[in-house]
């Protein structure tokens, strides 16, 4: 008596069973953390970037808290993160005001934020970030007048020198001296209007940093006494 065939095996039978990924394929909680938090500051920052642009009012305030999220991000998961942010932040403002209005937040805000996030997770005196910061600043607000006077056609340094001009007729006249004023002489006062813009904008930002950074468990170092008094005063 004849056996009975066997059906053949499918080809998924036929396979052989593939080896379980190691640790799961999951994230762990410390991955999943630092890819939401560098996913939402990053947005943070884009949207910072675009109220500055488009909005009427609160420029001031969205300069002073535009550097905040991405040195939040890297005291919270060091450098590494940090950049990480910063790319996804100019990436996302490529795609949404174009390739040139979009990476002008690296300039000073990104790299002002780099900095100011390394020398708070490792505890540097207020005198370096603040002094390297407002020179990183500085350097980042002429790269950007640059760059805008190109786009639109006109050199936006006339404004400032305007100003600066300005500024130096009424010192003369103040000390009784109606002498002209030299070219040489109003760049360089140009250049230190944009420098001490930059020191009280860096000042403000420690600050702020300061009484917001705990409460957010990321507290920052300490400030010099010299300055102690005057952040002491916590709106907050």
């Amino acid at each position: 008596m004849a056996r009975p065939s066997r059906p053949l095996p499918s080809p998924s039978e036929r396979l052989p069973p593939r080896p379980a990924p190691s640790g799961g394929g999951r994230l762990s909680p410390r991955q999943a953390r630092q890819l939401m938090d560098t996913a939402y500051l990053a947005a943070a920052t884009g949207l910072l970037w675009l109220a500055l642009y488009y909005l009427p009012v609160g420029s001031p305030l969205f300069r002073l808290a535009l550097p905040l999220p991405l040195a939040l991000l890297q005291l919270r998961h060091g450098w590494r993160c940090a950049a990480e942010g910063l790319l996804v932040t100019a990436l996302l403002l490529v795609a949404l005001m174009g390739p040139i209005r979009g990476p002008l937040v690296v300039f000073p805000y990104g790299l002002l934020a780099l900095w100011l996030g390394w020398c708070w997770r490792r505890r540097c005196s207020w005198w370096l970030s603040w002094g390297i910061g407002s020179l990183i600043g500085a350097a980042g607000f002429l790269v950007r007048v640059a760059v805008l006077s190109v786009l639109v056609g006109e050199n936006l340094w006339v404004v400032i020198t305007t100003a600066a001009a300005g500024l130096l007729e009424r010192l003369a006249g103040v000390v009784g001296q109606a002498a002209a004023v030299e070219l040489s002489q109003v760049q360089v006062a140009a250049v230190l209007l944009v420098w001490v813009q930059n020191v009280i904008v860096v000042l403000a930002l420690h600050a702020v940093a300061y009484w917001i950074f705990p409460r957010l468990q990321a507290p920052i170092s300490e400030p010099p006494a010299a300055l102690r008094g005057l952040v002491a005063l916590d709106p907050l």
